[in-house]
């Protein structure tokens, strides 16, 4: 059991120049406003310690917020798609109705489910300390929400906008949700 209060600070990274195409695991620049816009954001995280997916997209929008070097590290990386990566969207097999139970499970060929992207996830977040700003994916947002959730799948029923804030708390016992997709626009 955790012996300390941990706050999390999640952050999708900045709009992805992903050309209309399906991307997780495809490594595409992120397009980021003027450091204006970046202001109330910064300004947010101020005193975090700060950690980011290797993704270029994140190290970038990590760069904006944090200058100076920043630790990444790969168990944040966005959900793989496997053979779907670079899909354009309007391509993308229509799937039926699913449930969310489903969609979670739900890995297409070479890829990764949305549970195991939270499988994945947990112990990178679970070994945090003290304050940390975490910038990353929409999945890997949704995978710390799904922490605090009794089942996984619905964390996928959160939105989580471009460089939104997401704070979580992880506590002896347990994980609270402090609140979604904030913007700062």
């Amino acid at each position: 059991m955790r012996a300390e209060t941990v706050e999390i600070l999640l952050v999708r990274h900045a709009p992805a120049d992903h050309g209309g195409r399906l991307t997780g695991r495809r490594d595409v620049p992120a397009i980021l406003p003027d450091a204006a816009a970046l202001a109330p954001l910064r300004a947010a995280l101020d005193g975090c310690a700060v950690m980011s997916s290797p993704a270029r997209r994140c190290r970038e929008t990590a760069a904006a917020l944090f200058p100076g070097a920043v630790e990444t590290d790969a168990c944040l990386w966005e959900q793989d798609f496997g053979e779907a990566e670079g899909t354009p969207f309007d391509a993308l097999p229509d799937l039926g109705p699913m449930s969310r139970g489903d969609i979670a499970r739900h890995a297409y060929p070479g890829g990764e489910s949305f549970l195991d992207l939270c499988a994945r996830v947990r112990p990178a977040l679970e070994a945090a300390e003290g304050r940390l700003a975490v910038i990353a994916h929409a999945g890997t947002v949704r995978a710390a929400l799904a922490l605090a959730l009794s089942d996984p799948a619905d964390a996928l029923a959160f939105d989580i906008a471009p460089l939104s804030l997401t704070r979580v708390l992880l506590l002896p016992g347990g994980v609270s949700i402090l609140g979604v997709n904030r913007t700062f626009a």
